[in-house]
């Protein structure tokens, strides 16, 4: 580990804002080797989990879709998910107002149709690319998600995941120790604001679903499939709630799904940030940025509970999910249990996962996510 890592001066202390239009001067503590879990080196090249044979020759046999698996997993999310909400619309509309306890339950079965969309989204819940995109145009309608233009931001994710120098698409957004300290004041009362748990996982996933997904990209001629996506959503979206209200009333229709979604978007960012957001995470700049290492350090497996982990999708495999995104939700187990080269990587448990959320910035010196509270104490040992 680096002198640094031990009690030294961090250098970014006395270093110049960080310009990431140049290569930084030092390599980042990430790259260089440490002592990690299991006797092997964290953040060295190759990635710590190791494997006889290439990653590709392990994840390829799973990477195959099952026309009927995934009928079978449509039918008992969907059905589910179409049941409970049907009945709390028609509870509300009953003024029946202990009906809106029905949105968790029914928020979590939206969760699980996001994972299924977001499978389409990869091409592999089905075979034909065909029938994933039209049914991930569909559960779009629910989840109010334009399918195609999500599909292309988080694709983006993937192939930029823990690299200091793509960041901004399709993540969480994160800053250096050295990037925050550059900052003015304004700007670092906004990134606090932002990280706080109660806009991070409340207000923002509400913000994401209910309005940035309703507002396309780009120029209406030259992005104009995203404008189609976003805009064509958002008239199905108003076609469902149109139909919805006739059958039960405007407010039942409205208050009871704003309900499930704002439940289902805290859940939904809250297993996307854990996924990713871990102290001992992998970020790396674009010279040294290497795609097994980022799936395999900075790609955690969340150990839920085997029922949360089949209502989300089994996404707390995430790590196989970033080895190779063409694997089906419902083949990450089956791919996890069958090859002990993937068991040697960051586990979180339900507990230990809750202790995440303090961590804000990365530390390039030391290689790891810390808390504003470790970065304050840290200065002060270093004045």
């Amino acid at each position: 580990m680096p002198a640094s890592a031990r009690g030294a001066t961090p250098r970014w202390r006395a270093l110049a804002p960080l310009d990431r239009s140049a290569r930084d001067p030092y390599p980042f503590a990430s790259d260089l080797p440490r002592p990690g879990r299991d006797g092997v080196l964290v953040g060295s090249a190759p990635p710590v989990v190791r494997a006889g044979r290439p990653w590709r020759d392990i994840v390829a046999p799973y990477a195959r879709p099952d026309a009927v698996r995934g009928l079978v997993q449509l039918l008992n999310t969907g059905g589910p998910f179409l049941a409970l909400a049907g009945l709390m619309l028609y509870g509300l509309n009953e003024d029946v107002w202990a009906a809106l306890g029905l949105a968790v339950p029914a928020a979590a079965f939206l969760v699980r149709l996001f994972a299924i969309q977001h499978d389409c989204g990869h091409g592999s819940f089905f075979r034909s690319p065909r029938a994933n995109d039209r049914l991930g145009r569909v559960l779009g309608i629910f989840t109010l998600t334009p399918y195609a233009s999500w599909r292309k931001a988080h694709a983006m994710h993937h192939a930029t995941s823990g690299n200091l120098d793509r960041r901004g698409t399709g993540d969480i957004t994160t800053l250096t120790v050295r990037e925050y300290l550059s900052c003015g004041v304004w700007r670092r009362f906004l990134y606090r604001v932002y990280r706080n748990p109660f806009v991070l996982f409340g207000v923002g996933p509400a913000f994401q679903f209910l309005i940035r997904h309703r507002i396309p990209r780009g120029h209406p001629l030259r992005d104009r499939q995203e404008w189609i996506s976003v805009l064509g959503t958002n008239a199905a979206i108003a076609g469902k709630t149109v139909a919805a209200a006739l059958l039960v009333g405007l407010w039942p229709a409205l208050l009871g799904y704003l309900a499930i979604v704002v439940i289902a978007a805290a859940i939904g960012v809250w297993l996307f940030y854990i996924q990713h957001q871990f102290e001992d995470t992998y970020w790396a700049g674009d010279a040294n940025w290497d795609f097994h290492a980022a799936a395999l350090e900075g790609s955690s497996f969340y150990d839920l509970p085997k029922f949360l982990h089949w209502l989300t999708g089994s996404i707390g495999f995430h790590h196989i999910h970033h080895l190779s995104s063409r694997i089906p939700n419902y083949r990450l187990r089956e791919c996890f249990e069958q090859n002990p080269e993937l068991h040697r990587v960051r586990r979180l448990g339900l507990w230990e996962s809750l202790k995440c959320v303090r961590l804000a910035l990365w530390d390039e010196e030391r290689g790891s996510l810390m808390s504003f509270g470790q970065m304050r104490r840290t200065l002060r040992r270093a004045a």
